[in-house]
């Protein structure tokens, strides 16, 4: 007797992992979620191995936990709408590259950055857990509070936690949560030189 396949979130052919088929960036957070220390560590050893050019693994996560000035301050960096939703995230990971070594240019950092983001987001899905990715905030400002000097540079905040969809959340991000998900079709993946 066949079982039904579980629900996928996305629109994507039978044939994807249905870590890849669920995964989405949720803006409402629940606010009482933790993330313990054991999930941190669970996500950052996902993101550990993830493909790495000559295996230089020129990455690596500031986290902070909300309720700590780190969290706080890392808000405070946010563009626009981030700060309206964000503070509620379980913990932030900023993920932050090595663009030099020994006066060697790394010019693959965050291509592999990329890499890690995307193991730790598929882990976060499989655990139950939702993120966000941002690019919207002051990598300067982020920088200076976090003494952060080249060669390394913030490149990108993900907010980590628990989907909430309650009236705890507020109406314009349950809105935005509600859109539906769009994606250019499958046909457009493949390159097409317009020489």
């Amino acid at each position: 007797m066949s079982h039904p396949a579980a629900p996928r979130r996305n629109a994507v052919l039978p044939s994807v992992n249905s870590t890849i088929a669920n995964r989405w960036s949720p803006r409402g957070f629940d606010a009482r979620h933790e993330l313990t220390d054991e999930m941190v560590d669970t996500l950052l050893d996902a993101a550990r191995w993830a493909p790495s050019a000559s295996n230089t693994q020129p990455w690596s996560f500031l986290v902070a936990h909300r309720g700590t000035p780190e969290h706080a301050q890392i808000v405070e960096t946010l563009m626009g709408f981030n700060q309206t939703w964000v503070p509620s995230a379980s913990a932030l990971f900023v993920g932050i590259v090595e663009e030099e070594r020994e006066g060697i240019p790394l010019p693959w950092a965050k291509h592999d950055l990329g890499q890690a983001t995307a193991f730790l987001l598929l882990q976060a899905t499989t655990m139950g857990l939702h993120t966000h990715q941002m690019g919207g905030f002051g990598a300067d400002k982020l920088a200076e509070a976090f003494q952060i000097d080249a060669p390394f540079s913030p490149q990108i905040i993900i907010a980590v936690g628990r989907h909430d969809s309650s009236d705890a959340v507020p109406a314009e991000v349950r809105l935005k949560d509600q859109a539906p998900r769009e994606r250019k079709p499958l046909a457009d993946m493949h390159f097409q030189s317009e020489a």
